[in-house]
């Protein structure tokens, strides 16, 4: 599924301005709905600056109306920015987004230290000099490094978060972490969604595929 150029900054829009479902909000922008509930939250304490799908002729105005209306619509994109295929090697971030990055590598430092500088370097898009010397607190502007979640800041999704913080948890012998951040809200969403697989399941809706694979592992 087309998915928009700025999904974080979409969400963000989509959030401050419409009376859509985080459910929506979250199929639309192809994002996890935590991540539409941190941005809804503002968790990052960074307001994200948002981006106007509608000017940015990605989704009409009928289309928002259609899904305020009715919550289990699934809105359609007018066009969608031609896919990239990611390729081996460090991520690519935005000059905008670079400033952030030394952030983000001290969230996952401080909360994930399990996680390897090569596994930091892949998520985030950095050098393991420049991961080292945050962890050593040798980084020329380590006074001004504030730990902040990575996917908040819009520099990697949850789910590739979630799968490296895994993948690190098991190499190194340890239980996984449970993301906790969202609390009671958290649970809540958890059992919303696994009632509307079944539900999904009983009525043969074809949209279970999707459903599973944006949530099922994180169960």
């Amino acid at each position: 599924m087309a998915q928009p150029l700025m999904p974080h900054a979409t969400a963000s829009w989509l959030v401050d301005n419409t009376a859509l479902s985080f459910q929506q909000i979250a199929e639309f922008c192809g994002l996890h709905i935590l991540e539409v509930q941190a941005i809804a939250d503002d968790t990052a304490a960074t307001k994200l600056t948002g981006r106007d799908p509608v000017r940015a002729h990605e989704l009409t105005m009928d289309e928002i109306e259609k899904g305020q209306k009715d919550p289990d619509y699934k809105l359609v994109m007018t066009k969608g920015p031609e896919p990239v295929r990611r390729t081996k090697g460090p991520r690519y971030t935005p000059v905008s987004k670079r400033q952030d990055k030394p952030d983000g590598i001290a969230w996952i430092i401080r909360n994930h230290p399990e996680v390897t500088d090569g596994q930091i370097s892949l998520l985030i898009g950095t050098t393991r000099t420049t991961i080292a010397a945050i962890r050593d607190r040798s980084h020329w502007n380590i006074a001004n490094i504030t730990p902040k979640d990575p996917v908040t800041l819009g520099l990697t999704s949850q789910r590739e978060l979630d799968a490296i913080v895994a993948k690190a948890a098991k190499a190194a012998g340890i239980e996984a972490p449970v993301d906790t951040r969202l609390g009671e809200d958290r649970a809540a969403l958890i059992e919303q969604l696994r009632h509307e697989r079944e539900h999904a399941a009983h009525a043969g809706d074809a949209v279970l595929s999707d459903v599973d694979a944006l949530f099922g592992k994180r169960n």
